[in-house]
């Protein structure tokens, strides 16, 4: 498809995307953050998706004037889909994000959104959006398709060129035209999706499925441990059965998981249906944190250390393992209770920026190096460089080397755990 592109919203989604089209021809890579582009014209990618080498081997004009906008004919949007303080869908930036497309959008142009968003709102929020501010007919002089995206952050085997790319368009013709075009990058393939909004539904009930799994997993952590059983353990001997779904407790945070149920229960809300399933789920992942420092304390009970002023180190402060994405991290709940029971908690993170954590969460964080020994540690997020480290960091990192670690993801193995460490695991 001989398509002119741009890609806008340059994050974990958009620059995979452009990246990938940028192997094959000329693409415009466009972001409002000043400091995003000025660091990708240098070949760095602070989000450690893309390689310097991928980003020299990739022609693409990153800018953050969007009257490049106009130089193109098929026009991708990235930008985040959050949720505000009220748990509601956030579609400013996706709102914003079109109002420019349409002040520099020209005639025949397609417009393919990749956010997450709930069922209809590219037809009927910013399509009305497009058609306001660029004066142009929906379907005569533009046209619009989703593609949902199905980027993983961390993940170096699952990437944009080999996953199933979904797509649609607002008619058949625009489908085949965008499921040209991301075909001609995709090498899983495109799967057609009958209508624009099938295609939001399959995006959103993707992470939806997964949130709720893990919810089950985390009901039946606390549970186990009330009965004082090893929730890794029962899942390990309910593994061998065959179709048992390998799924395990956690903090659910991050712009996905952690965020996309909201859309679809926002939606559901609003045709008057009341989602007792899925709210159900968040209600128990929104509250795990607060269960994870709970248990540290009462283990900090039965061991008669003081509550008030004791020191608890926290490994990990971004929403997954290896990757510096911070937003929606469900760390700083376990840090935020802790800090309620007037623990002194310091934290660390071996991937996260520090001016981020500063400004997202007013986290002033710890060099590795300079952690003080503390009463417990918190193992909360798998990096690999303290995965590597195992347990003969601890004596570093705990008073006189003894003292309680809590590890959240079960990553350090059980059965080599020193006899003065007490381990509690989710």
């Amino acid at each position: 498809m001989n398509r002119k592109i741009a890609v806008v919203g340059l994050g974990y989604v958009g620059l995979p995307v452009a990246v990938a089209f940028g192997q094959k021809q000329k693409v415009i890579g466009f972001d409002i953050n000043e400091n995003r582009i000025n660091t990708l014209i240098d070949d760095v990618d602070f989000t450690n998706e893309v390689e310097p080498k991928e980003l020299q081997d990739s022609d693409i004009e990153f800018t953050n004037d969007p009257n490049n906008l106009s130089k193109v004919d098929f026009i991708i949007v990235a930008v985040p889909t959050p949720i505000n303080k009220h748990k509601q869908p956030d579609l400013t930036p996706i709102m914003k994000a079109s109002e420019m497309i349409a002040k520099h959008m020209e005639k025949g142009s397609i417009v393919v959104y990749e956010s997450t968003v709930y069922p209809g709102v590219t037809e009927d929020v910013c399509v009305p959006i497009l058609e306001q501010h660029s004066g142009l007919k929906n379907g005569i002089d533009f046209f619009v398709g989703y593609s949902p995206e199905r980027i993983n952050p961390g993940d170096k085997e699952h990437k944009f060129t080999n996953i199933t790319k979904v797509v649609s368009g607002q008619n058949d013709e625009i489908t085949e035209i965008v499921a040209g075009v991301y075909g001609s990058v995709v090498e899983a393939g495109v799967y057609r999706a009958s209508s624009i909004k099938v295609a939001e539904a399959a995006k959103v009930i993707e992470n939806t499925q997964r949130d709720l799994n893990i919810a089950l997993m985390n009901e039946l952590a606390v549970i186990f441990d009330r009965l004082g059983i090893d929730t890794n353990e029962v899942l390990k001997a309910s593994g061998t059965k065959w179709n048992f779904l390998p799924f395990t407790p956690g903090l659910v945070g991050g712009h996905c998981i952690g965020v996309d149920p909201y859309y679809l229960t926002h939606k559901a809300e609003s045709l008057g249906y009341n989602p007792e399933v899925i709210l159900a789920g968040r209600r128990i992942n929104d509250n795990m944190g607060k269960f994870i420092a709970t248990s540290l304390v009462k283990q900090m009970i039965n061991k008669n250390m003081p509550i008030q002023g004791a020191k608890v180190t926290i490994l990990g402060l971004t929403f997954k393992e290896n990757v510096p994405d911070l937003r929606n991290s469900k760390v700083i709940d376990v840090i935020r209770e802790l800090q309620d029971f007037g623990v002194d908690v310091q934290v660390t993170d071996a991937e996260a920026n520090h001016k981020e954590a500063i400004h997202e969460y007013g986290i002033d964080l710890v060099p590795y190096e300079k952690l003080t020994p503390a009463d417990a540690v918190v193992f909360a997020v798998s990096h690999n460089d303290y995965v590597t480290r195992g347990w003969s960091q601890f004596e570093r990192l705990l008073k006189h080397g003894k003292g309680i670690v809590v590890d959240i993801k079960s990553t350090l193995d059980k059965e080599t755990c020193p006899e003065n460490i007490s381990l509690w695991r989710l």
